[in-house]
């Protein structure tokens, strides 16, 4: 049952990857997270409303844990790991963001190995390096555009400190690796707190609402976009709203359907399930994109080390 449950979450993560991809070049990324976190809570009350009304048989039981680590799940999986994903996939593209939210698995059993006091095998340690060189390979062509572009700043700098600035520490946040690994990072501490979550308080539909509603009201706040909302939704494409809506549908549903899985089978499990998302999406991205991301052999390669880097550590 956990194992179809995280299926199905699967497939919905990969259509939420390219549907996201071109949502952003038609909307703008900050107005359309706002819209597909808005979307969360409708569409998940939407949800948990036919729940309560049709198949609720008993009452509900109050849990103040489950309560606070679902709302605190929201705030690094709807809040901080969606914005920074979306950041990912506008600068990374479906491909290689997908393939960066590989390492979420990697986080996790750091994550568990530091505050759970699981020691990690000296298999789990050779997967840890599979699975960094394997990122290295999937950002290769990102590292190669991004030393020519120094290379085209060098005669507009003054001296070596600034370059190697450039090159290092600016380099580093725009191409993207950065908010890869902090998207990666914020699922996977919002996955281990929604885990322990439903073992203490097993409604896995109240509990994404939850999430979506502590993320919607972190991104209200903090997002510039916000004061404007409704004049930048009149001007907005109506396609790329459109299908921001429709990712916060899928991105909640997805969610509610991984929290359930955890319930009948392990988080690290779920996790490999559910992230396994580029075998779906780098074919996708490659037929519905005519390979725009310049997806190589070397990005496959990459990918496939990954994936049984991820393998290693769960087995």
């Amino acid at each position: 049952m956990g194992e179809l449950l995280a299926i199905f979450a699967l497939v919905l993560f990969s259509s939420n990857i390219i549907i996201t991809k071109i949502a952003s070049t038609k909307v703008n990324m900050n107005l359309g997270f706002l819209i597909s976190v808005g979307m969360n809570i409708f569409f998940g009350s939407l949800l948990l409303s036919v729940q309560l009304l049709f198949f609720r048989q008993d009452q509900m039981e109050w849990n103040t844990m489950g309560f606070f680590l679902f709302l605190l799940g929201g705030v690094f999986s709807t809040y901080l790991g969606r914005w920074f994903f979306f950041e990912t996939i506008d600068k990374f593209g479906p491909t290689r963001a997908s393939a960066f939210q590989t390492s979420n698995p990697l986080f996790t059993a750091i994550i568990a190995w530091l505050f759970l006091g699981e020691i990690l095998h000296w298999i789990d340690v050779s997967a840890i390096i599979l699975i960094l060189f394997g990122l290295f390979l999937v950002s290769y062509v990102p590292q190669a555009a991004a030393k020519q572009e120094a290379a085209a700043g060098r005669e507009q700098l003054a001296s070596k400190n600034q370059l190697k600035q450039v090159v290092s520490i600016k380099w580093l946040i725009q191409s993207g690796i950065l908010l890869a690994f902090l998207s990666s990072l914020s699922y996977a501490l919002g996955n281990i707190v929604r885990g322990v979550a439903i073992q203490s308080w097993q409604e896995p539909i109240l509990g994404g609402v939850l999430g979506a509603f502590a993320g919607f009201v972190l991104h209200t706040i903090t997002n510039k976009h916000t004061r404007h909302f409704l004049t930048e939704m009149k001007k907005a494409n109506p396609l790329g709203v459109t299908l921001f809506a429709v990712s916060g549908c899928i991105t909640i549903t997805a969610q509610i359907l991984v929290i359930a899985s955890m319930h009948y089978i392990p988080i690290s499990i779920a996790n490999l399930i559910t992230l396994s998302t580029p075998v779906l999406v780098t074919p996708l991205s490659y037929f519905l994109f005519k390979n725009q991301e310049k997806v190589t052999y070397i990005t496959i390669v990459g990918i496939i080390l990954v994936l049984c880097g991820i393998t290693l550590i769960i087995l």
